[in-house]
């Protein structure tokens, strides 16, 4: 019986390392792979929002992060080469232990990246976008729009702050 129970843990342990793994092989069709931003889990906080359907918190690789704290885009000058920035979002709920009002997140909802690249993505003001949606009943990524500008319409209105919305909140 020990023997059954541990195959039946390494099978689903193993499974779910399947699973996980296959969100790097996720892309968007004629754009971006979701392994061009392995490891965006562990960047640093640019800031946080919330609309009436989802929190959203922007993490930004090193090179951007280091960016935003010499004062870009708001000292005019463009973010560098190979800046990254990622939003992920969740469904928020009323948290049931806080004292107070409070939404947490739960459900993951989606992930969008924006990456650095002028020479790939010239036509789309040197950024490339990626939108990733999650399906948390089969624990994998679902890929969102065609191409690496899908999203860039939306970003011209920033245009002056190099197409990008937030903001590097005060520390």
């Amino acid at each position: 019986m020990l023997a059954l129970t541990a195959g039946v843990a390494a099978a689903v342990l193993g499974a779910h390392t399947l699973v996980a793994a296959d969100k790097y092989t996720v892309a968007v069709p004629d754009g971006l792979a979701l392994s061009e931003f392995r490891g965006y889990e562990t960047w640093a906080t640019v800031g946080a929002s919330q609309t009436e359907h989802d929190l959203k918190v922007m993490v930004a690789n090193p090179t951007m992060i280091a960016a935003y704290q010499a004062g870009i885009p708001l000292n005019g000058q463009p973010f560098p080469e190979g800046s990254t920035i990622a939003k992920i979002q969740w469904k928020p709920v009323k948290s049931t232990e806080a004292p107070f009002d409070v939404r947490i997140s739960s459900t993951l909802n989606e992930v969008l990246f924006i990456t650095k690249d002028s020479k790939r993505f010239a036509s789309s003001g040197g950024w490339g976008y990626a939108r990733f949606t999650y399906d948390s009943a089969t624990d994998t990524y679902k890929p969102e729009g065609r191409g690496t500008d899908c999203g860039f319409a939306c970003h011209t209105i920033v245009k002056a702050k190099d197409y990008i919305f937030t903001a590097y909140g005060k520390r």
